[in-house]
């Protein structure tokens, strides 16, 4: 058998861009049963501004509420600026924190009405607080395969911005295609450059695919050495601050299904996943 594939479950980038609120109660109930998984980490919430992001605004009683005894999951959630990094440093529970630096400035100016450079003054921030108790950042390269706006965009500019990172001590950096653009040529050169420049860094995938096309990517990031992806269950989700249409997010299923074919270990609990995986048919309307 291969070298083990972690998937990372996205919850709340599935839930983020849903139209309509979805029940405390329920999202727990939710998360909860992923907990039973057995997935390395669950991206499960996030503090940021629920004027932006009304759907996460019960973060935090959704933290207090999930069951932790028996699980081996870490919680992530994700910030955007300094009162959420010091709203998440706060929760015990919380062990990773996600924070979205993009590599294309319109796209940093959308979603955190920010700078680049202004962002990196809060991954700076961020580091330091995570230093401080215990905890661990994890930072996005958003638009990480290229963007919608023209904006400039080059691998070694991506790897640039890796190596500011590294500098700070992030020791978690994934390349995040936003709106789902990444070809399969930038991916494998991408990550053949990154794993081996950073490899005090584990560099992940966080992908946005369709039906068509999201196997190739998979394939062609693991080629490369890649070992950590993001998934979400029915492939739900997407970043609506990006664009008008959203590109959902990686199917954990068709995840789970490439490994097994492969003879890749992932851990999951396959009884537990297909009962969450028959609780987000309910909760998603799928």
């Amino acid at each position: 058998m291969e070298s083990s594939l972690q998937i990372v479950e996205c919850p709340r980038d599935a839930m983020q861009g849903w139209a309509h609120f979805i029940p405390t109660g329920e999202k727990i109930a939710y998360l909860n049963q992923l907990l039973r998984c057995g997935f390395p980490i669950l991206d499960c919430g996030s503090f940021v501004s629920p004027k932006a992001i009304p759907q996460m605004r019960d973060t935090a009683e959704v933290l207090d509420s999930l069951e932790m005894a028996d699980s081996p999951t870490k919680l992530l959630v994700i910030v955007a600026n300094q009162r959420g990094i010091e709203s998440a440093v706060a929760h015990e529970r919380v062990h990773y924190l996600g924070f979205p630096l993009s590599v294309s400035e319109t796209f940093q100016q959308r979603n955190t009405n920010k700078t680049i450079a202004e962002a990196m003054n809060d991954v700076q921030a961020l580091q330091e607080q995570c230093e401080k108790h215990g905890k661990e950042a994890v930072v996005y390269l958003s638009m990480g395969f290229g963007n919608p706006y023209g904006d400039p965009y080059s691998a070694e500019y991506v790897a640039e911005q890796a190596a500011r990172l590294v500098a700070l001590g992030v020791k978690n950096i994934s390349l995040a295609d936003t709106v789902g653009v990444a070809e399969t040529e930038t991916i494998d050169s991408l990550f053949r450059k990154l794993i081996p420049q950073f490899p005090q860094a584990v560099i992940s995938a966080h992908f946005h695919a369709t039906a068509s096309n999201w196997q190739p990517k998979v394939e062609a990031a693991w080629n490369a050495g890649c070992r950590r992806f993001d998934g979400a269950i029915g492939g739900i989700g997407g970043c609506p601050m990006a664009k008008d249409e959203l590109v959902g997010n990686m199917p954990t299923e068709k995840l789970l299904q490439w490994a097994e074919g492969k003879g890749i270990g992932t851990g999951i609990r396959l009884p537990e996943f297909e009962q969450a995986a028959r609780m987000a048919q309910t909760l998603f309307g799928m």
